[in-house]
């Protein structure tokens, strides 16, 4: 079963990836320290705007700013919603 979130117009439902509990040389990152992703997995879009289509697809993962998108919990997961001007690339 999909999930039941459908985003309206340019808008975009995006979650996030975990963020990294090590360094690169093994050193545990306490939680208070780890920095939030900017990073995640597009999981729905919406219809787009009149003459302006979206870009991205479900199943894209994408780049985003640091504070873009309002932070949501639905069925126990944390997502972000946000317009897809807010996203900065398709990796």
């Amino acid at each position: 079963m999909g999930l039941n979130i459908k985003p309206l117009a340019d808008r975009v439902l995006v979650e996030p990836a975990a963020a990294e509990t090590t360094t690169a040389s093994g050193i545990i990152i306490p939680d208070n320290a780890k920095e939030k992703p900017q990073k995640g997995t597009v999981v729905a879009v919406g219809n787009g705007k009149k003459d302006e289509p979206l870009t991205v697809k479900v199943g894209d993962t994408v780049l985003y700013g640091k504070f873009s998108g309002t932070e949501l919990k639905f069925e126990g997961k944390d997502y972000l919603m946000m317009r897809e001007s807010d996203i900065l690339a398709i990796i």
